[in-house]
């Protein structure tokens, strides 16, 4: 018998595609820029996908990362880790198969994640 949706989300299972692309749409609403999506299960098994985008100042990092937290937290989805603070510039999301990384622009040069993961296939990037 299949589990529904929401058995699996309960159980820390969920479509990580989905829950990737829906953060996408999330941060795209917040006016993040630099939007990348990065399909780092196929080089590691540290998750399936890593969000990274940049909020223009620290209080848009935070404006950000709290919609996210918001609509998973409404979406059944548990937050499992979260690190960094807005004032710091980067605020690191974890939810398992999912993790977000939300950067001020210098921030997100100086952790530069996409060249330390250029190995894995960028499935979306939206400047």
């Amino acid at each position: 018998m299949q589990q529904s949706q929401t058995q699996r989300q309960n159980t820390g299972e969920y479509d990580a595609a989905a829950i990737a692309r829906r953060i996408v749409d999330i941060v795209e609403d917040r006016k993040a820029v630099d939007v990348t999506l990065i399909e780092i299960g196929k080089v590691t098994t540290l998750a399936d996908y890593f969000v990274i985008c940049s909020g223009t100042s620290d209080r848009q990092v935070g404006a950000i990362s709290r919609a996210i937290e918001e609509q998973m937290k409404a979406a059944g989805i548990k937050l499992l880790h979260a690190e960094g603070v807005p004032e710091d510039g980067w605020v690191l999301l974890d939810y398992g198969q999912v993790i977000v990384h939300i950067f001020t622009p210098e921030q997100r040069e100086y952790y530069d994640l996409e060249r330390r993961w250029n190995e894995a296939p960028t499935l979306l990037r939206i400047q």
